[in-house]
């Protein structure tokens, strides 16, 4: 869809950025709305955002409730610290004789040509303070009035009609009590914005947005996580890479173990996404966090997005491998969120990595290492987990795009052999994947590393043994005299000598 704004037409905001975001800079002035969602989806919220902000730009605002009382409005206002007292509120709450299915009280009387006292009321109000914002809250009461579809629809078209030359923009509540679609009343409306609330099976409750239609807006389609907390809705509008792009230099980052590069051929590449994968418990995380150090360390802001254990934890495993991460954090140059996949949609979660690399967040410095530990944590918040790859490519590709380096651990089921599985397949995603194993020689459990891909440029093709200390990790040599190290139990291809070297070299 082409953008058909008129040529002389500023976008109405509707008070909430990331909406904006979604309708290319917000409504289209003095049109008729419908924002529909059922009871508690925030569409009052939404309204009070839009008139708050028509009064932050000196537009006069008018809200006419129809079913909450003006000290309920004042009350959800207060919850979020706003002050209305900008925004005329007028209260219209009908009687309960008027809402009796025997009354003969309509919008409209049946010869069409005298409006009922209610309607008056609303429109000498329109007329008196010529409000540029108007929302009418709601829908079901008007409908209740009219107490047929034939007059609702006249009453909604009559609205429409009232307002065309009055250079007011209208949003109209619904909260969708009526049985079935109404797609008589989307038909009438410039725009649908639909509010919808989720339960999950376990955690908080998801919230998401979809336009269904905006009138000569090339609006960005799909479904947008949003929540609601103090100081209104936040959007997250759904990630479309093919809109980001930045030139970035292209060098290698290394991750400051010599042995690991040289196992990289160098160290990973800015714009590339790496998989670190293996059982749990194998090194995965910590290798991972190597880079992000080296990152920190020469000046880059690192963001670590942690799902599998605590902050407090994460700095102890460090500190006892011989890096402490407080003074890089003191500096800005590593930040870390702890992650509760039960409270976070993934739309939330997309957005907490944009702002981070966009450096809109609280640290103002753009990241250019983002460690996300691990992706079963992230698969656990998606409540459809079969759109993980979309999503998933689609933020690898605007990661990469802007020249981030991307690490994400994946942790497999099973410690060794065979019959260990991932929770879903990515690798075709990643541009490198390393691979962690354990393995049992001479007695001992080990741990293998290999690189197995690399898209950008040359690596070795060796499997290495890894080992950790309170002198950080060391990568060993290639293990040219096993075979079978990948299967967990593999076979000695040595001679005696060499597994005499072995079991000193464990002694030491």
């Amino acid at each position: 869809m082409g953008n058909d704004r008129p040529p002389d037409s500023t976008p109405v905001s509707t008070g909430v950025p990331g909406l904006d975001d979604i309708l290319r800079g917000g409504l289209t002035a003095n049109r008729l709305y419908l924002v529909e969602g059922d009871p508690g989806s925030g569409k009052t919220t939404l309204a009070l955002q839009f008139l708050l902000e028509g009064a932050r730009r000196g537009e006069p605002g008018l809200y006419v409730t129809l079913s909450e009382t003006r000290e309920e409005l004042l009350a959800i206002a207060r919850s979020h610290g706003w002050d209305v007292e900008t925004i005329h509120i007028l209260e219209m709450i009908p009687s309960a004789e008027s809402l009796s299915p025997d009354a003969e009280l309509t919008m409209f009387h049946p010869s069409e040509l005298e409006l009922s006292e209610t309607t008056k009321a609303v429109l000498s109000e329109v007329v008196r303070n010529k409000p540029r914002r108007v929302v009418f809250d709601s829908l079901s009461e008007m409908r209740l009035l009219a107490q047929n579809p034939l007059r609702y629809r006249r009453q909604i078209l009559g609205l429409k009609q009232f307002f065309a030359g009055k250079q007011s923009t209208v949003l109209l509540l619904d909260d969708r009590t009526a049985p079935g679609e109404d797609l008589q009343l989307q038909s009438i409306a410039h725009g649908v914005v639909r509010l919808e609330q989720l339960a999950t099976g376990y955690g908080a409750q998801r919230r998401r947005l979809r336009v269904f239609k905006m009138r000569g807006i090339s609006f960005r389609g799909g479904l947008h996580d949003f929540t609601i907390r103090k100081g209104g809705l936040d959007v997250y509008p759904r990630l479309v890479a093919a809109e980001h792009h930045e030139e970035f230099a292209d060098h290698d980052a290394p991750s400051g173990i010599a042995s690991f590069d040289k196992l990289l051929g160098g160290g990973l590449t800015p714009g590339s996404s790496s998989l670190f994968i293996g059982p749990a418990g194998v090194g995965k995380s910590t290798v991972a966090l190597q880079f992000a150090i080296a990152a920190a360390k020469r000046g880059e802001r690192a963001a670590l997005f942690i799902f599998d254990e605590t902050t407090s934890i994460l700095k102890t495993r460090s500190r006892k491998l011989g890096t402490a991460l407080e003074p890089l954090i003191d500096k800005g140059l590593l930040t870390i969120q702890q992650v509760d996949p039960a409270e976070l949609s993934p739309g939330e979660f997309v957005a907490t990595i944009r702002r981070a690399v966009e450096g809109s967040d609280a640290s103002g410095r753009p990241a250019k290492v983002i460690l996300i530990d691990s992706l079963n944590g992230y698969l656990h918040s998606m409540p459809e987990e079969n759109f993980l790859n979309a999503q998933l490519h689609e933020l690898f590709t605007y990661l990469n795009q802007l020249g981030v380096v991307t690490l994400v651990t994946v942790t497999q089921s099973g410690m060794m052999g065979a019959a260990m599985r991932s929770p879903v397949d990515t690798t075709y995603l990643a541009d490198n994947v390393i691979l962690f194993r354990y393995f049992e020689a001479a007695g001992r459990v080990r741990r293998a590393i290999s690189v197995v891909k690399k898209r950008n440029g040359a690596h070795e093709q060796t499997i290495r043994e890894m080992t950790m200390s309170e002198k950080g990790i060391d990568i060993g040599p290639a293990l040219e005299n096993f075979h079978g190290i990948l299967t967990g139990t593999p076979t000695f291809m040595g001679s005696h000598d060499d597994l005499l070297a072995l079991l000193r070299k464990d002694e030491h």
